[in-house]
């Protein structure tokens, strides 16, 4: 069963404190099979390129053994930086955040926003069934144009001291609900795993095994890297 974690911040993120090469481990100690590092573009800034190489040596290092993917997060709010999709070149994907704020420079232009990015594209801890309920979409419907549009969603598994030790409640709420997992299945959206882990100290893999094992047993699309 592939592991995958593509949600992890470093010292390269303004909420990071970790190198790299310390999460890397943690992630392959704990059985990950596909890692993604994801810092901010706020965060990133100026220091693309170097964050860019950096990552492609890790990936080299651990080639054979666990694969390393290039991640970009996207913050769609004022204050955080504005991101050109057509200027992330290089990377593996990107997530994007925010869109289900009132303030969101996004919003609903987020499947013409993804036509502007090369690589995968997701959407980070987001309760999409409640933003669709919000706009007077039909959940399915609405989880079907982020299939039709290429979009996965992420499954965000955070429990550490930067969140407070807080679960998404959207998360609690589709690992308890048969009928919205039913709705999810059937729209063909494609999901991932991420822990959103800010420091490694505080990283826990088994929740990601958990979520992993739970979507692939019980027949959910899982996006592809």
């Amino acid at each position: 069963m592939q592991v995958m974690d593509i949600h992890s911040h470093t010292r390269y993120s303004n909420c990071g404190i970790d190198e790299p090469e310390a999460i890397a481990q943690a992630a392959f100690d704990g059985g990950i099979t596909l890692f993604g590092v994801c810092d901010h573009n706020y965060g990133i800034g100026e220091r693309q390129e170097q964050y860019k190489q950096e990552l492609a040596a890790l990936r080299q290092q651990y080639a054979g053994r666990m694969r390393i993917l290039t991640g970009i997060e996207i913050a769609s709010v004022p204050g955080l930086g504005v991101a050109e999709p057509e200027k992330l070149i290089g990377y593996d994907y990107c997530l994007l955040e925010h869109i289900d704020h009132a303030d969101s420079s996004v919003g609903m232009n987020v499947f013409e926003y993804r036509r502007r990015f090369s690589g995968r594209f997701g959407i980070a801890h987001t309760d999409l069934i409640a933003m669709a309920k919000t706009q007077g979409i039909e959940p399915a419907a609405f989880l079907r144009r982020f299939a039709e549009n290429d979009i996965f969603w992420e499954m965000n598994v955070s429990f550490d001291s930067i969140h407070a030790w807080r679960e998404h409640p959207y998360v609690l709420r589709f690992l308890a609900d048969e009928a919205e997992q039913a709705i999810v299945r059937e729209s063909g959206i494609r999901l991932a795993v991420g822990f959103d882990g800010h420091r490694v100290y505080d990283y826990n893999p088994e929740r990601v095994h958990r979520m992993n094992e739970f979507l692939q047993q019980n027949g959910f699309p899982m996006a592809e890297f």
